[in-house]
């Protein structure tokens, strides 16, 4: 596994509103992002971790600030991921059943996007779309269901396979487990290791400290729009140096959060 620097985003920051009612959502952020490598952006929910996503999948501008791919900057004037990129940073998000069409079939949504990502016939779509749901666990049958007949953790590996119809080299999972049980959570993360083994970089957005620990080999946590704290995922896990950070290890259920709040006395 090669250890080429693949994404970097360098002093990001986004505001909404003016005025008074300005919100500064992300401030003079900076991450950077390997091939192969999964890492973790973790925080509260209003921490601007999902805005700071946007801005890496080229949905959201920066107000200042810029994020390059294979060394290039993402926006150039008001279209991102231009000169033949766009297909290689895709995005998954929160909710499945409101980013998939009601009245597609998941083969279907997959097919649709294969056809527009490798320009291929419909037999051709259909027969890729398969593949891809069936190495996400989804079988003809269930291929062929519309999202309201399928359970969120189907859904959810719906929108994994069709992100995945344009081969990325890098996949952005905002909350991607929130809304699934835990059984389908598990699924889908070892659905992303295999992933991960095969090559593809994935960003982990999550309030979810046992999935970032799981996944992710390295971690930003996120406080009010600004990185706090980060580093290699289990050194940050035994030794955190910020207290935004030890208070939510202490927030984890189980033993991990039991030796957090120990920590802190509580």
């Amino acid at each position: 596994m090669t250890n080429e620097l693949l994404m970097e985003a360098r002093n990001v920051s986004v505001t909404f509103g003016s005025g008074a009612t300005t919100v500064k959502a992300v401030q003079n952020c900076s991450l950077i992002l390997h091939t192969s490598e999964p890492i973790g952006i973790v925080g509260e929910s209003g921490s601007g971790k999902s805005t700071l996503a946007r801005v890496l999948a080229g949905l959201q501008a920066p107000i200042a600030g810029e994020v390059l791919f294979r060394g290039k900057s993402v926006f150039k004037g008001n279209k991102p991921y231009q000169d033949g990129i766009r297909n290689q940073v895709q995005m998954v998000f929160q909710d499945p059943y409101g980013s998939l069409n009601p009245q597609l079939t998941g083969l279907s949504a997959v097919a649709e996007a294969v056809s527009v990502h490798k320009k291929v016939g419909k037999q051709e779509s259909i027969a890729i779309a398969l593949k891809l749901l069936q190495r996400m666990g989804i079988g003809k049958l269930d291929a062929l269901k519309k999202p309201r007949q399928l359970s969120g953790g189907q859904r959810q590996r719906v929108s994994v396979a069709r992100a995945l119809s344009a081969s990325p080299s890098v996949l952005l999972a905002d909350e991607p487990t929130s809304s699934i049980d835990q059984s389908a959570q598990a699924q889908l993360l070892k659905l992303f290791l295999g992933l991960i083994s095969d090559g593809l970089s994935i960003v982990l957005i999550s309030h979810d400290l046992g999935v970032i620990r799981y996944l992710t080999k390295r971690v930003y946590v996120m406080k009010d729009g600004v990185f706090v704290e980060s580093g290699e995922t289990e050194k940050l896990f035994n030794d955190p140096q910020e207290e935004y950070t030890k208070l939510l290890l202490a927030s984890i259920p189980g033993e991990l959060g039991k030796a957090a709040r120990q920590k802190l006395g509580r």
